[in-house]
């Protein structure tokens, strides 16, 4: 891919995330303590990250998120520190991991989908979120989230490699946005507009990491796949093929 191809894809990349992100996030944002939103958007890095390579999928999602960040909360500091290097490194790995998967991805994609139903188990038996509600909701959405995994793979076993991936590529984004929200909040004080506050207790990285990653997940396995398909079958000397088990 020459320098002028690939620029021009990181800015298609990073404006439909952008707007796109924009136009669907709802006004929705993390439970209680906000800041995190409803972000079903991610499918577009992820498909450029996969197709194209995965610099062109983390450098548009980077530039993307930033731009979206300005939009909705205006904090530049915190997207810079939070928001950017998610997004960078969570597609990134994403779509280097679909191109290398190996071995038993069916086994991977159900077991990666057992993290956060563990956390949510954990979390709402320890009494992190403030009514137990919260925590049966999270649950049963990481519950719904591994069915939904398991009912694909059993479907389409070829599409395992890239199910397994994303899942990767989303735990460490959500780890990262977790905890880094987190971090920001003991210095600064995150954007009103978006719950606000400051010097937030450590569980509330929990929580953040649980909505990011469940409410995110379920379009990356489901959409992405039969995405890469779909692109694969009309440009196959762009596309990466998407692997058998």
């Amino acid at each position: 891919m020459n320098r002028s191809l690939e620029t021009a894809l990181i800015a298609v990349n990073a404006a439909l995330y952008a707007g796109v992100g924009y136009a669907t996030f709802l006004g929705i944002f993390a439970p209680v303590v906000g800041t995190v939103r409803f972000w079903p958007v991610v499918v577009i890095p992820a498909l450029f990250a996969v197709v194209f390579s995965p610099r062109v999928g983390a450098l548009g999602a980077g530039i993307g998120i930033f731009i979206s960040d300005l939009l909705i909360h205006g904090d530049a500091i915190l997207s810079l520190t939070v928001g950017v290097p998610s997004n960078v490194l969570g597609f990134y790995i994403l779509g280097k991991l679909s191109q290398s998967m190996k071995g038993r991805p069916a086994l991977a994609v159900v077991g990666l989908q057992a993290i956060p139903l563990a956390i949510a188990i954990l979390a709402t038996w320890s009494g992190v979120f403030q009514d137990l509600s919260t925590g049966i909701i999270f649950i049963a959405a990481a519950v719904i989230s591994m069915a939904i995994g398991l009912v694909f793979i059993l479907l389409k076993k070829e599409y395992g490699a890239l199910m397994a991936a994303s899942s990767i590529g989303l735990l460490v984004g959500a780890t990262i946005i977790g905890l880094g929200v987190w971090a920001y909040s003991q210095f600064f004080s995150l954007p009103p507009v978006a719950g606000g506050g400051s010097g937030l207790p450590l569980t509330a990285a929990a929580l953040w990491f649980l909505f990011t990653y469940l409410t995110e997940i379920p379009f990356l396995i489901t959409l992405l796949p039969p995405l890469v398909e779909a692109v694969r079958r009309a440009i196959p000397e762009r596309a990466v093929e998407v692997r058998k088990i």
